[in-house]
């Protein structure tokens, strides 16, 4: 029986999904998704063989992509994916061929939190290795967002976001020793929120 495409690639992220299709996420990498709540992003990785692993603060997230994994990759032991949040230390240095961070550093509270976050996430990839991140930024829109702070925004749908722009993305890309692999990427979604994907090699 053939396998629908939302089974075999779940709700993947459209713009993870182009980094597949270009063979960045190859075979034999191993993929560290960062944050990866319930693990709508390595259903594929999990069908196709590869080492995945994952860091998430909610015990249930961690619960439901563990048990993902015992059903599409049951030689994969659970440990692989574990309680914590991105900034933690959890798996060693230089430890992964590609790291996903989608959807999750928009939730810093203010810029020490987000920079915790980001070098968590940079610490863990190995030289060469892909960084592929989707957050909230005010490109595109920064006339419809109303600072509450910092670089904290309320944006038109009502959420609270940690937001960030070009300038910056420029900046830290920089200052990680990062080169951008694609050009950043802005969606806006229906004027309600900007979401950027930024895509880095590390040096």
């Amino acid at each position: 029986m053939r396998t629908g495409l939302r089974e075999q690639f779940g709700d993947i992220d459209i713009y993870l999904f182009d980094q597949l299709l270009r063979g960045r996420i190859a075979a034999g990498m191993r993929v560290l998704d960062m944050g990866c709540g319930f693990g709508r992003n390595v259903v594929y990785l999990l069908r196709s063989g590869f080492e995945v692993f994952g860091v998430d603060a909610d015990p249930a997230a961690i619960e439901g992509v563990q048990a993902l994994a015992a059903r599409l990759a049951p030689q994969l032991p659970p440990d692989n994916f574990r309680v914590a949040g991105v900034e933690a230390e959890v798996f060693p240095e230089a430890f992964a061929d590609v790291v996903l961070s989608s959807a999750v550093l928009h939730f810093a509270r203010d810029d020490a939190d987000f920079l915790a976050m980001l070098r968590g996430s940079w610490r863990v990839l190995k030289p060469g290795g892909l960084f592929f991140c989707r957050l909230a930024s005010s490109i595109g829109m920064e006339s419809r967002v109303v600072s509450m702070g910092g670089r904290r925004h309320r944006l038109p749908d009502g959420s609270d976001r940690y937001l960030v722009d070009a300038a910056l993305l420029a900046a830290l890309t920089d200052e990680l020793g990062g080169r951008l692999v694609d050009p950043l990427k802005t969606t806006v979604v229906h004027d309600q929120r900007c979401m950027t994907t930024w895509v880095l090699r590390k040096s």
